[in-house]
């Protein structure tokens, strides 16, 4: 199963969930009319139930009002809580971690464990083609666990707790990310999100009930109310129905979650090729006695931390560990937990700086050898959302080789405007003259001091590390006053337009950085797919197709013009639609800006037909040059599809 099935049955799921949840509420609204009907009875007359009580018209006529209104009030609660509590966690993945007492990590971080732990992210991140999210440490949790939440990958935020940096080595970590970020790709956050506000809904039945109980208490013990009694029955019938629906909605989420955790952990071993590395997290987790329980109430949250949160085998999340292990490591034996657990109460933890050094160098070697997988678009489909490790080990050295100064400002939240407007200044002494005295005039004397700074103290950065560098940017950037942001976000505009035209990688790091900003200052109004089928939007593809394809050719003249055709007809062979000539637009920004939001409405199966059309025009001359996986990445992010990272040593210049 590839991504877009994955997202695919997410979407599938998520309307199980609203289904499930309608048909839950419904029964609640049914009882509570019951009770309503039952009270209203014991008001009858005794010569009236002589005469058929509750089943005769008048009855019905006498007290269709009241059950209208029941209905209507029960309903009410139910909804407006559940769309109350999923409102309140707009603010995205970020809230939920802070809720839960997480410490953001910020990218300057000097804590060894804290810096591991976001190299980690970010390399898994950049590798697999998706924002960098907030990263957050639950600091007073010593045992281990993780979660990720969030409406989309732009607004995502990944928690691990203290006991997680602590216990588990590089691989070990690297595995547990994985699993979440295996979250973040197959549409569990959303999914996780509405099952939080689903089943607050439910449970405020039961507070109701809980009200009502402690207003009679005092109503009878303060006067002689004669409805006292019938206060006392409808609360206790309310807490009744209540955690009645509450225990039904608690068995659904539990069985949804644990398919999703088998799910994740397959994910994360092809992400890492390494199943010693989650296994030996999990193996942590029982040799520690079960370690992953943590302080706070975590009930909220269970469904989606990487182990079990607290101690429950009725509504057990996860599935058990043994049975993760076993799926994960073949020829599993429970007597390895007692042996680990008697190894690690006599070793310390041991950093694994060596070991990083090590997997890198090892990485540059492979980096040498030539791969056809990388020129294959059904290896690249299949990677989607699903990095493998040569990519996360390319990533961290793409990372690790652009220079010094630049990194350490990318990640500096003083800093981080600089490095953006650093990577649009022009070579033309001119147009850069042009450039710096927009920046002072916008942003300031101070700001222009700082560029001139970077660019005396630095080289140029190679073209393949530029949209790396915008990525590692982006997390630090949002962090930032949101007048800030906007004034960030128009001076890289007008930087673009000095020169009245746009490039491809101009438009690239425009047009991904307004996304990920909007969408992690409004997540919940971003939709990541849509209902939309492909054949109503063959001439937005033929679009896409033909710009994607005539911005990959280093040829001019005529040959350029067949080259492109060539990679357009490739593209579009791979939907089988009589489109065999591609379409020259000079003004191709706006025309790619119109046909990606149409695009972007798509359901996930007819997306991977589009991201398959486009590998393939990509691929179709056998090698990618930098310009070319820029666009196709900036592409598939704006149609919210993650597309994996190229090794450098498989990029040509243009």
């Amino acid at each position: 199963m590839n991504f877009f099935d994955h997202q695919d049955k997410a979407r599938r799921q998520s309307r199980w969930i609203i289904w499930c949840f309608i048909a839950v509420a419904l029964v609640i609204v049914l009882a509570v009319d019951f009770v309503v009907v039952a009270l209203a009875a014991t008001q009858l007359p005794n010569e009236m139930m002589m005469y058929g009580g509750l089943l005769t018209s008048s009855f019905w006529q006498h007290n269709s009002g009241l059950l209208i209104g029941s209905s209507l009030a029960t309903s009410s609660v139910i909804g407006i809580a559940s769309l109350g509590k999923i409102a309140s966690l707009r603010g995205g993945g970020g809230k939920v971690a802070r809720d839960m007492g997480g410490a953001i990590v910020t990218p300057d971080t000097r804590d060894p464990l804290r810096r591991r732990l976001y190299n980690v992210v970010e390399e898994i991140a950049i590798a697999s083609g998706t924002p960098v999210p907030e990263i957050y440490v639950l600091e007073n949790e010593p045992g281990i666990n993780a979660f990720a939440a969030g409406y989309t990958a732009a607004d995502a935020a990944v928690a691990v707790t203290q006991g997680t940096l602590e216990k588990l080595d590089r691989a070990e970590l690297q595995g547990v990310i994985a699993h979440e970020f295996s979250h973040i790709f197959n549409g569990d956050m959303r999914i996780n999100i509405r099952m939080m506000g689903v089943i607050f809904g439910i449970l405020v039945i039961a507070i109701v009930g809980r009200k009502f109980l402690q207003s009679s208490r005092y109503r009878v013990s303060s006067s002689r109310d004669k409805n006292g009694g019938a206060i006392i029955a409808i609360g206790i019938a309310l807490m009744l129905i209540g955690y009645i629906g509450l225990f039904f909605a608690r068995w659904m989420k539990s069985a949804l979650s644990r398919q999703r955790e088998y799910l994740a952990d397959a994910s994360a071993v092809q992400f890492t090729r390494d199943p010693d590395g989650i296994a030996g997290a999990l193996k942590k987790i029982a040799a520690y006695n079960h370690s992953s329980y943590l302080r706070e109430d975590s009930e909220e949250v269970s469904h989606m931390l990487f182990s079990s949160g607290y101690k429950s085998l009725m509504f057990a999340t996860h599935p058990p560990l043994e049975d993760r292990i076993e799926r994960l490591e073949k020829g599993f034996q429970v007597g390895d937990i007692k042996d680990l657990a008697a190894k690690l109460k006599a070793e310390e933890r041991r950093e694994h700086l060596q070991a990083q050094k090590a997997e890198i160098e090892e990485a540059k070697k492979k980096e040498a050898k030539s791969s056809g997988g990388f020129f294959n678009p059904e290896s690249l489909i299949e990677n989607i959302g699903n990095p493998d490790f040569e990519r996360i080990l390319a990533a961290g050295i793409l990372t690790s080789e652009i220079p010094d100064g630049l990194n350490a400002a990318a990640h500096s939240l003083e800093w981080v405007p600089e490095v953006l407007f650093f990577c649009l200044l022009s070579q033309e002494a001119e147009l850069n003259h042009r450039q710096q005295l927009i920046i002072n005039e916008r942003m300031g004397d101070i700001s222009a001091k700082k560029l001139n700074h970077l660019v005396s103290s630095n080289t140029p950065i190679k073209e393949e590390q530029r949209l790396p560098l915008v990525e590692i940017c982006f997390p630090t950037l949002k962090r930032r006053p949101l007048e800030d942001i906007h004034k960030v976000m128009k001076t890289l505009e007008l930087l673009v337009a000095i020169d009245n035209k746009v490039d491809s990688f101009e438009y690239c790091l425009s047009r991904l950085v307004r996304q990920y900003l909007s969408e992690a200052t409004s997540p919940s109004t971003k939709q990541m797919h849509g209902k939309r089928k492909l054949a109503d939007c063959i001439n937005e593809v033929s679009m896409v197709v033909s710009i994607v394809a005539s911005n990959g050719q280093t040829e001019a003249g005529a040959q350029g013009i067949q080259n492109a055709q060539k990679a357009y007809r490739a593209g579009m062979a791979v939907l089988d639609v009589n489109h065999t000539n591609l379409s020259f637009a000079d003004d191709w920004q706006p025309r790619l800006d119109a046909a990606l939001r149409v695009l972007d409405k798509l359901n996930p199966q007819d997306k991977y037909l589009v991201v398959k059309a486009i590998s393939s025009a990509v691929l179709q001359d056998g090698e990618v040059i930098t310009a070319e996986h820029e666009l196709v990445r900036v592409i598939c992010a704006l149609i919210h599809v993650p597309f994996p990272m190229i090794r450098t040593a498989s990029l040509k210049k243009k």
